[in-house]
Formats: C-alpha cells, sequence, structure tokens
C-alpha cells in the first residue's frame, strides 16, 4: 500500500478539521484549510466534495460557510479513509479482503507470496483500523499545546465571528467545550500523550 497525494490530503485535511471540531471551530472554510496545509485549493476542494458524498463531511455555503464533520471524530477510522480515497489496503489482489481478485498463481491456496502479503495487509489494517481521526488530533494538539502552539488552521479561522459559527453540544465537545464564557476551550488538567504507533 501506498499512500496517494489524493489520499495524504484527504487526512491531512479531515485532521485539521477534527482539531478545530475540537477547539469548538467545527466549520472550516475551504480556503482555511487549502492554506493551512499548502495544499492546492480545487484539488483539496474535489477531494472534500468526495469525502461529503461518501458521509465523511457536511458542508454550508455562504460567506461563512464550510465544511465540517458528518460524524464524531472517534467513529471515523483512519483505515476506513484511506480504504475510501485509494483503494484497498492489501498490496495483491488476492490478499485484499474488500477488493480480492484471483491471481495468476496456479495454487492460491498454498501460495507462500499470497500468505506474506495477507500478512502485510493485516498488519496495515490493523494499525490503521486502530485509531480514529480523535487519536490523531489528540497526539497532534498535544504535540502544539506542548509548544504553545495552535494549528495553524485554527489561527487563520479563530478571528471569525463566533455568533456566524455552529455552535457545538457540550457533550460533543467534550473536554474542549468552551467552559469561559469567550468562547475558547477551557483550561483542563494536564493529559498523559496517548499511546500511538509503534
Amino acid at each position: 500500500m501506498k499512500l496517494s497525494k489524493r489520499g495524504e490530503y484527504a487526512l491531512r485535511a479531515m485532521l485539521d478539521l477534527t482539531m478545530a471540531h475540537d477547539l469548538d471551530r467545527p466549520l472550516v472554510p475551504l480556503t482555511a484549510l487549502a492554506e493551512a496545509q499548502r495544499m492546492p485549493a480545487t484539488f483539496l476542494e474535489q477531494i472534500l466534495i468526495d469525502l461529503r458524498q461518501a458521509g465523511f463531511l457536511t458542508s454550508t455555503r455562504g460567506k461563512y460557510g464550510g465544511y465540517s464533520l458528518a460524524r464524531p471524530p472517534e467513529e471515523i477510522l483512519i483505515g476506513d479513509l484511506v480504504r475510501h480515497i485509494d483503494g484497498a489496503l492489501a498490496p495483491i489482489g488476492c490478499a485484499s479482503v474488500t477488493a480480492y481478485q484471483r491471481c495468476s498463481c496456479p495454487d492460491e491456496e498454498h501460495c507462500g507470496l499470497r500468505l506474506l502479503m495477507v500478512d502485510v495487509r493485516n498488519a496495515i489494517a490493523g494499525i490503521l483500523d486502530r485509531y480514529s481521526l480523535k487519536h490523531l488530533a489528540q497526539v497532534t494538539l498535544q504535540r502544539l499545546r506542548r509548544d504553545g502552539m495552535l494549528p495553524p488552521v485554527v489561527e487563520l479561522i479563530r478571528h471569525s465571528p463566533l455568533a456566524l459559527r455552529p455552535k457545538l453540544n457540550p457533550e460533543a465537545a467534550g473536554t474542549h467545550a468552551a467552559a469561559n464564557g469567550h468562547g475558547r476551550p477551557a483550561p483542563g488538567p494536564a493529559q498523559a500523550e496517548p499511546e500511538f504507533f509503534i
């Protein structure tokens, strides 16, 4: 499996949307996403439309419109996003669970190459299906906070009028709900960095 440029841009944009969501900025304009990640806006827009049609995102039109997550970030697995954008995780078709294709091998049942590629596919899926956008955002936000930084996408939109942005349900916002009356996340206790990556 090799992540395509389209897959990379999709994951980076979804990560930015998740971090903005966690910081009580659930609606992010396309221009802010493109600028924050230095991506071509027209290419990114095609990717976001595809993700919206697949049910990962919603969009709002108008001057204060943009994109937001269609589901809670803990329900969106990295593996599901990669499969949607780039297809099967298996290096060869006969090792795929979601896009199986018979190979030219005369004895697929006993083929050592196929068995190896099934192990490769299982290892990739085991990691990508273990982590959600929420996990990815937590790790990134903790490292940014450690260095006293905000995500670039949030820096770009933080001066937008709060009254023109959708309010989050405090339960949906979790520990980042705006509790100080100024629309900024309430400070919370320091948390240990979640276990991530092997």
